[in-house]
């Protein structure tokens, strides 16, 4: 079992593990333009090239795919078990109280800096896993594999690349999760809609909306501009909008048009129930205005009564399906561009096990051609499930149940992981499900008794796996 070895040996290094994370948690690695070998820049090479010196400095094999990826082996033997983790990091954005971004600190038995959490914690913890395996002589009769990747944030080519040129593993998990196991992550629907009209310079117009930043990203604002209206009557909208909605407007003269602000509550498109969408708030309150009749303004009615405000589930799309495996469709319409003559959209929708191109995709498709939009995608990424029977997944479940005493079963999600697209592959810790760790926000922490665990965790099951 090995449970009080393994124990010992991760505690009694735990000043060890705190260091490193830091080491590679000072270096900004986030992704800068490509130099001749950094694809994804310098601070991405560098805490590649800090984190595979460090793993030889203990021993390991490691290996380097063109500076994409990096590999920590535990042997020669047949490869069983792949650790997949990540290097690179959100930019550090503003408003940090506990430290400076890159400078961590340990603090109430915190580790508070960029990366911390997301990913290079649980990349050490699982390096130190393999340190305690090694170093406590306990055999083993097949090979576990710490992946290490520095593009996970902006895409995943990293692991594109290494797996154009590497099979992958018959069992992988990543760190990059909460515990106690997400076997199941919904499918994904970017969706891309476009419209064409026929310009007016009847007043009262619409002269522009401009909403959204990134299509996962559910607005916390959103903006429009408009001509020909009293003062009054934007007020009046606004009022009835902001009670119906909680969406808050604001307004300012420019010239001969008056620009209009919509303020709600970003969220993540995975998540778009905890947000409050500025963008359809601001379609609601467009829609009680008295606009001059023109195609544009039909054309921005018709998207808007397609995906109205408060409907995060696609039930006006006609799609809306859930199941027991992985929960609700969600549906958030997130960014739109209208000019004079031109309406460009998109949506984000994770959709449940149950659904696929015909079921979802092509019933939107249809939808929007009634009504002249015309959706762009071609096919949405499939939903990934792995079966809470498997051995796998029983291992990794009983080995979180051994070193937490807490009972280990299997969710799903909406967001997406490295092993989205990995037969075998699941999310493994390395945060316990009631832990905010602000990933992606200021004061990111990971908590260190939970990256010490983590260690234990993950040593047990690269026994039971590859013993």
């Amino acid at each position: 079992m090995y449970k009080e070895k393994i124990s010992a040996w991760v505690d009694a290094h735990k000043d060890e593990m705190i260091e490193d994370i830091f080491e590679l948690c000072r270096i900004n690695s986030e992704k800068m333009p490509e130099e001749e070998d950094m694809p994804f820049g310098p601070g991405a090479a560098e805490c590649l090239d800090t984190a595979l010196d460090m793993a030889e400095g203990y021993g390991f094999e490691t290996c380097d795919y063109d500076g994409y990826v990096g590999c920590v082996d535990m042997n020669e033997l047949p490869k069983q078990l792949d650790i997949l983790a990540h290097l690179d990091v959100v930019p550090a954005g503003e408003g940090w109280t506990v430290t400076k971004p890159f400078k961590p600190v340990l603090k109430d038995g915190k580790l508070y800096g960029r990366g911390t959490a997301d990913d290079k914690g649980p990349a050490v913890a699982a390096l130190y896993a393999m340190r305690a395996v090694k170093e406590l002589g306990i055999p083993l009769k097949k090979n576990v594999r710490l992946i290490l990747g520095t593009d996970e944030e902006c895409g995943s080519s990293d692991i594109e690349h290494y797996y154009s040129m590497e099979k992958e593993a018959p069992m992988t998990f990543s760190p990059d999760a909460a515990y106690p196991l997400v076997n199941t992550e919904k499918g994904r629907f970017p969706g891309h809609f476009t419209a064409k009209f026929e310009a007016s310079e009847a007043l009262p117009r619409l002269v522009s909306i401009k909403a959204g930043t990134k299509v996962n990203v559910v607005p916390g604002k959103a903006r429009a501009a408009v001509e020909g209206f009293a003062m009054t009557a934007l007020e009046a909208a606004a009022a009835e909008t902001e009670k119906e909605t909680g969406i808050h407007f604001d307004f300012e003269a420019d010239g001969t048009f008056t620009a209009v602000t919509a303020t709600g509550v970003g969220a993540h498109a995975s998540t778009p129930e905890v947000g409050n969408n500025a963008l359809t708030g601001l379609l609601a309150f467009l829609g009680k205005l008295d606009f001059a009749a023109c195609p544009q303004i039909d054309m921005v009615r018709k998207a808007a009564a397609l995906i109205p405000h408060g409907d995060v589930n696609g039930n006006t799309l006609g799609v809306f399906m859930e199941d027991e495996l992985s929960g609700k469709m969600t549906l958030s319409f997130n960014m739109l561009t209208v000019d004079a003559g031109s309406l460009d959209g998109k949506f984000d929708s994770r959709v449940p096990v149950c659904g696929n191109d015909e079921n979802v995709l092509e019933v939107v498709r249809s939808r929007m051609a009634e009504q002249g939009i015309t959706l762009l995608n071609k096919a949405m990424i499939p939903p990934h499930h792995v079966s809470e029977d498997s051995h796998f997944v029983k291992t990794l479940l009983k080995a979180f149940e051994t070193y937490t005493g807490r009972k280990g079963e299997c969710q799903a999600m909406g967001g997406g992981t490295y092993v989205h697209d990995l037969k075998n592959g699941v999310a493994f810790g390395a945060a316990m499900p009631e832990t905010d760790n602000k990933m992606h926000g200021p004061d990111e922490f990971a908590v260190l008794d939970e990256l010490l665990v983590s260690a234990k965790i993950f040593a047990q099951a690269i026994v039971d796996l590859c013993g």
